[in-house]
């Protein structure tokens, strides 16, 4: 059983050096071989959403909006309509960047929601959102990540 796991995962490394999207997922600080191919995986062609805000949704990270009459919710969850692989990986991509401080941008803007009074996992939604958003920008311009 380890050893067809092992297997499957030199498989799914192989194909992934072959994938340019990859190397240009993986130039983002915290993200490695497996997390960036499976982002990559999930996304598909970028090339199909016009805007980030597309690809948030397509991702299920976007917030809800219950409104009835007059009457607009304040606090929303999230969609989650989504692919529930994209968000996941997302959320290990945000806390693999925020450890040891590997990508200080998603960790100044973690504590930045921190301090907003935002609870561990809203923040940290809130960062997958924007790293989604940074992924979104590397693959539609083809340029590794800048932080």
């Amino acid at each position: 059983m380890i050893r067809q796991l092992e297997e499957l995962e030199k498989q799914m490394e192989d194909m992934a050096k072959g994938l340019p999207e990859v190397e240009l997922v993986k130039s983002i600080p915290g993200i490695g071989t497996k997390l960036a191919a499976a982002i990559v995986a999930e996304l598909g062609d970028v090339k199909q959403f016009s805007d980030a805000k597309q690809l948030v949704a397509f991702a299920g990270l976007d917030p809800g909006i219950f409104s009835s009459g007059k009457f607009t919710a304040t606090s929303t969850r999230i969609t989650k309509r989504g692919s529930k692989r994209l968000r996941r990986s997302l959320y290990l991509a945000v806390q693999c960047g925020m450890r040891k401080n590997a990508n200080a941008r998603i960790r100044s803007y973690y504590e930045k929601k921190r301090k907003e009074g935002k609870p561990y996992k809203v923040a940290v939604i809130a960062c997958a959102n924007k790293l989604l958003h940074h992924i979104f920008a590397i693959l539609q311009k083809s340029q590794p990540y800048q932080g």
